[in-house]
This record gives C-alpha cells, structure tokens and sequence, in this order.
C-alpha cells in the first residue's frame, strides 16, 4: 500500500497560502486529539504550518533546510544543509551541473553561515521543540522538485520521530512520490499534470518576510502559554 496520497489532479490556483493551509487541515483532522508537532519550512511553509498548529491546538516549530544552487545556475538545486548542520546532496543533479568538490565546499560553507543565522535569529524567539517520539508534521507552500523537503525531512528522521508526515498544497507526483521515501506519509492536495512553478497555483503568492515569519513564531511562544 502506498505511504503517499494526491487528494486531486485539480490546476485551480489557490486563494493564498492561508486557504491551502486550512484545505490541508481537514486530511489532518485525524491528528487533532495526538497532539503533533507541525514544523515549517521558512519562509512560505512558517504561513501553511501555523494555521495547521492552530486548527489541531498544537505546537508550531521552525524546519530550517537551505538548497545549495548548482554552479552558474544558483535556483537549481543540487543539494540542501538542515539546521544542526547536515549535508543532503542529489547526485543525479551534481554529475550534469559540473559542481566540482571545491565548488560544493564553498556552496555548503555559504549555505550554512545563513543556516546558522537564521537559527540564532529564530531561536532567540522560539526555542527548538524536540521531536524524539513525536507525530511530526512538516510542510510547505509547495514543492517542486522537492530537494528542500527532502532535505527537512531528512534532518527530522535524525531526531527519531515516532512518526514523521509531510504535508503539501501543491506538488508534482514524481516529487511527492519520490517524498514518500523519506516520510512515513505523505499527503497532498493538488498535484497539477502541467506543473512550471509554484506561483501559478497561487492567485496571491507575495513573498513571506523575515518580519513575518519571526511574528508568527512570537504568536506561536504567546499561544503556548
């Protein structure tokens, strides 16, 4: 039995994050009363997972995974570090992009000072959760090739969750089930046959910005007490 479901081939736009966000709660519902964690990915995914924590009364967290950008080409992905400082690396991608070691030190060395600094940032405001034998959800505005999640998803499995779910609005099927190798379920909505980025499946794609997503982890520290 498949470990991953595409609830619909549908190429509507969403309204904004917000409404993929509360679409994505009701196939979560059945988490409401086992009290996850839901984790996002900064910037856009911090927006999806808020409103799930809100909507199951649960604890919201931070899932810090930065893509390393191919030689010349630096929105390629050829990789990705998670916070705490691992390495996740696509070796189809790196043997057609010529990223040579030299050049992946420096790109994982870069990658990682801007980990680090949005790791004190965001910690200084809302101290990590644990995960050790937790229901983990992870989400984000979309995916595409879906190496960020990976990449987060990878990080996570290290902190030994009791079960660990990815949640997506929008994702083509070879990402979502590539995904599924690294969660135990995943879950999304629309998984579009003409999939070119993940903007043409928003109506309201304005970028998340660093204010934005310290406030909502400020929000997040405020509901929990």
């Amino acid at each position: 039995m498949n470990n991953w479901r595409i609830i619909s081939e549908d190429e509507t736009a969403f309204q904004n994050r917000r409404e993929a966000a509360q679409l994505l709660c009701r196939q979560l519902e059945e988490y409401k009363i086992k009290k996850p964690v839901v984790l996002g990915i900064p910037r856009g995914g911090l927006v999806i997972a808020s409103e799930i924590a809100r909507f199951l009364d649960t604890e919201l967290d931070i899932a810090l995974a930065h893509k390393l950008g191919a030689p010349g080409n630096p929105e390629l992905a050829i990789g990705a570090v998670v916070e705490g400082g691992k390495i996740f690396l696509d070796e189809d991608i790196l043997r057609h992009v010529g990223a040579d070691e030299k050049f992946i030190r420096r790109e994982v060395k870069d990658q990682l000072e801007v980990i680090h600094e949005r790791a004190r940032e965001y910690r200084a405001i809302h101290p990590k959760v644990k995960l050790k034998n937790r229901i983990v959800i992870v989400t984000d505005d979309g995916a595409a090739r879906g190496l960020t999640m990976q990449a987060a998803l990878w990080g996570i499995r290290h902190e030994n969750p009791e079960k660990l779910i990815c949640a997506l609005p929008v994702a083509p099927s070879d990402a979502v089930k590539k995904l599924a190798r690294y969660a135990d379920e995943v879950i999304c909505l629309r998984s579009p046959a003409h999939f070119m980025a993940l903007g043409q499946f928003f109506q309201d794609f304005n970028q998340v910005t660093e204010e934005q997503v310290k406030e909502i982890l400020k929000e997040s520290v405020v509901r929990k007490k």
